[in-house]
């Protein structure tokens, strides 16, 4: 008896691992055409909604002297397609963190990133203001890459090397650290409007210029992210489990974290401090999809966009004409989901 219900459990689970890549790929399958109905009506709506068939003619029949038809184009368009973006892009970025920390409430912000590209930002308003947006993108990157490499350096600075809780402290204080700098520059420089806009988080005013160097650069970085998701499901079997395997730990923890600084501060520098996204969208992917990352990152990728593009549309209804910012809306699920994480956490579970 006992090695019938054993046997039966064993198909139950053989079952439920092998329904795990079809959930993955429906996800995948309707996530994407979900997002592309999700786009077309990011782009109809707004303070002036635009009729579906207008947002059709202005991609396939462009018609310059159309005052809507420069709205889509010029305006809604490289809004959408930013909002897709970002979120696929901070998505994968919390996937890997949470992976190579095995936190569950890491994400992309605990790696500097947010903190780093705000102080970047609050140097140029203040020293530069005149600079073209390209530029502020450019040094907001590099704000990124600097608090990065900081906490990388402090994480493993000493002996045993980078430790998950040693990285999630040394984040900690960096990204604390760095928004103190920041905000004593906009309090001295008189710059603290031009930076709310900023840490509130959005994707209007997005342009084709700034789409044209994301694209190329987080394309290349979620490619890379993929490439990394078998090594990924190694190191969650933990360190010493992974070295026996052959895993090389710390290259692969720093090819790791390259690949955040890459995609996830290409979206800060392009959109703001946009929080939640990473630590959200993970979860629920492996709730749905289970835990091998060859899975997780691709559906991960396109929930995120889903989000991102969703709230950016409930952001310009809210309060239309006005805008409500991109952050609060996503905050008003993500502050509630980070208290459940912590408090399952706590309870080790």
């Amino acid at each position: 008896m006992l090695s019938s219900h054993q046997a039966h459990r064993d198909e139950r689970q053989e079952a439920s691992s092998a329904a795990r890549p079809i959930m993955a790929i429906g996800i995948l399958i309707f996530g994407l055409l979900g997002l592309l109905l999700s786009c077309l009506l990011s782009i109809s709506v707004g303070a002036v909604n635009i009729h579906v068939h207008n947002v059709w003619q202005a991609i396939f029949s462009f018609d310059p002297s159309l005052p809507q038809h420069q709205i889509v184009r010029e305006l809604r368009m490289p809004r959408a397609f930013a909002g897709a973006i970002v979120g696929a892009c901070f998505a994968v970025a919390g996937v890997i963190m949470q992976g190579i920390t095995r936190n569950p409430l890491a994400d992309s912000g605990l790696l500097g990133l947010n903190a780093g590209a705000g102080f970047a930002l609050a140097v140029c308003y203040a020293f530069f203001p005149h600079i073209s947006i390209l530029y502020t993108m450019f040094f907001s990157f590099l704000g990124a890459g600097l608090g990065a490499a900081v906490i990388y350096g402090l994480g493993s600075i000493s002996s045993g090397g980078l430790k998950p809780v040693r990285l999630v402290l040394a984040g900690a204080a960096v990204s604390i650290l760095f928004q103190a700098l920041s905000e004593g520059i906009a309090l001295y420089f008189q710059i603290g409007q031009d930076l709310s806009f900023w840490y509130a988080g959005g994707v209007a005013g997005t342009t084709w210029l700034q789409l044209k160097v994301m694209a190329p650069v987080t394309a290349g970085g979620l490619a890379a992210a993929m490439l990394l998701a078998r090594k990924l499901n190694l190191l969650g079997l933990g360190d010493d489990v992974a070295a026996g395997l052959g895993v090389r730990i710390n290259l692969v923890k720093l090819a790791a974290l390259v690949v955040v600084m890459v995609i996830a501060g290409t979206a800060v520098s392009a959109v703001g401090g946009v929080a939640f996204v990473g630590l959200m969208i993970p979860h629920l992917a492996r709730a749905m999809v289970g835990n091998d990352n060859r899975w997780v990152i691709p559906c991960s990728a396109v929930l995120g966009s889903l989000l991102v593009v969703w709230a950016d549309i409930v952001s310009r209804l809210v309060h239309r004409p006005f805008e409500t910012p991109l952050g609060a809306i996503i905050a008003l699920i993500g502050v509630p989901f980070f208290l459940y994480m912590a408090r399952r956490t706590e309870r080790g579970l």
